[in-house]
């Protein structure tokens, strides 16, 4: 199976109904889990690299992401590679020179900390040059809650300022703050159905629903009904690979190879995945 693009798995997720599932990777046990649990549930999806990642690996872009991009060309379903959040804009500005080396197809432009004026100035400006490069680009109105910024997890998007956000700066998916919060490590938050109807109603491009993991399996269905079309998932991957990990590790206290506890954790996180896009994708159980 050859590495596919963003704007298809959305694409095809927009005309069934349905979303385009997409997973962070922080090391390659993440990006080989995370295949494994697509295949297993037999569709495809988006590995995804943050702006946090890049900086965890020395701020150097290529190794994590070509590794992706090996992983997504040898499966057995189709896979997408997109980085994630990017506000620095040199780095930015690098993720696009460089995309097409990368396997990249998309990028999410991150400006939500500035004011609203800046917002869109960098973003409309940063989506034009990633566009000349063939990328589908992701951006957001403000922050989504658990960033430590302007939006607090109380604070919904509103679905006119929306639309004239995507107007203004041509982006081609729009994340929104509709009561999911980031990095929860509890499936308690409970989504705004109605605000997603009337967003999906009055912006002319997909909805990505970031901070997935806080967020119910029936929650996150019915939020896909109400026109959600990309599901960013993150930590729910982190909390059973370290608890993979942890288990490992309490079992044998003799364990120094990391191949004995790593292959627990890519494990969970393909359970994870798996469980996951059964139950977000029915008609691949």
């Amino acid at each position: 199976m050859t590495l596919t693009t963003t704007s298809s798995l959305v694409a095809e997720a927009g005309r069934v109904g349905s979303a385009a599932l997409a997973f962070n990777v922080i090391t390659l046990e993440h990006a080989e889990g995370i295949v494994a649990g697509l295949e297993r549930a037999g569709v495809g999806g988006i590995l995804q690299v943050s702006e946090n990642a890049v900086r965890f690996h020395g701020g150097r872009l290529g190794p994590l992401v070509l590794a992706c991009r090996e992983v997504a060309e040898a499966a057995g379903v189709p896979i997408a590679v997109h980085l994630d959040h990017l506000q620095d804009v040199e780095l930015c500005l690098e993720s696009v020179a460089a995309a097409g080396r990368l396997g990249v197809t998309s990028v999410m432009i991150d400006a939500a900390h500035l004011d609203d004026e800046a917002n869109v100035s960098l973003t409309a400006d940063l989506a034009r040059r990633a566009h000349a490069h063939g990328l589908w680009v992701e951006a957001e109105l403000g922050e989504i809650g658990g960033k430590g910024g302007a939006h607090v997890p109380g604070v919904r998007t509103d679905p006119e300022d929306a639309a004239a956000f995507v107007a203004r700066t041509g982006v081609d998916g729009l994340a929104v703050a509709v009561g999911s919060t980031h990095a929860m490590t509890s499936a308690t938050a409970q989504l705004d159905a109605g605000l997603i109807r009337r967003l999906t109603a009055a912006v002319p491009v997909p909805l990505v629903l970031h901070g997935s993991s806080g967020v119910p399996a029936e929650g996150l269905r019915e939020a896909i009904a109400a026109g959600i079309r990309k599901v960013n998932v993150g930590t729910a991957l982190n909390v059973g690979y370290t608890a993979a990990v942890r288990t490992c590790l309490a079992a044998d206290e003799r364990v120094t190879d990391p191949r004995r506890y790593l292959t627990q954790a890519r494990a969970a996180v393909a359970d994870t995945v798996a469980g996951l896009a059964r139950t977000l994708i029915p008609a691949h159980t």
